[in-house]
């Protein structure tokens, strides 16, 4: 599994962008091998997080290749003032389930911690 962490400073947010989002949110959840995503803000920068996670990096380069991503990104500076992306491999997660997650249905094998050398 990966994510592909999405932050970024906003600038204005005007009809064209939120149009070119909605399309790209559709295309992203329609692609084979998205698993959810996420949303964060930090207050204290006003940076925002947008973190999807994906079965496969085919999954992921299927998004990051449509054209409405293309168009997107070549328009980012109108709508953004900075962003950066991090692509990351999952290797399960763990929780008590309380709070709702995309990958809540795939713990890790084994808890953190209590993996043995060598195992």
């Amino acid at each position: 599994m990966y994510t592909a962490t999405f932050t970024f400073a906003r600038k204005d947010f005007d009809d064209a962008f939120h149009a070119l989002d909605g399309v790209i949110s559709a295309i992203a959840q329609s692609t084979p091998g998205y698993l959810g995503e996420e949303a964060w803000e930090n207050p204290s920068n006003g940076l925002i997080s947008n973190v999807y996670y994906w079965e496969s990096l085919e999954a992921l380069s299927a998004l990051m290749n449509h054209p409405a991503h293309r168009e997107a990104k070549r328009q980012q500076g109108r709508w953004l003032d900075g962003y950066q992306v991090v692509i990351a491999e999952v290797i399960g997660n763990h929780g008590d389930r309380g709070i709702p997650h995309p990958l809540a249905d795939r713990p890790l094998p084994m808890p953190v911690g209590q993996q043995h050398v060598g195992a």
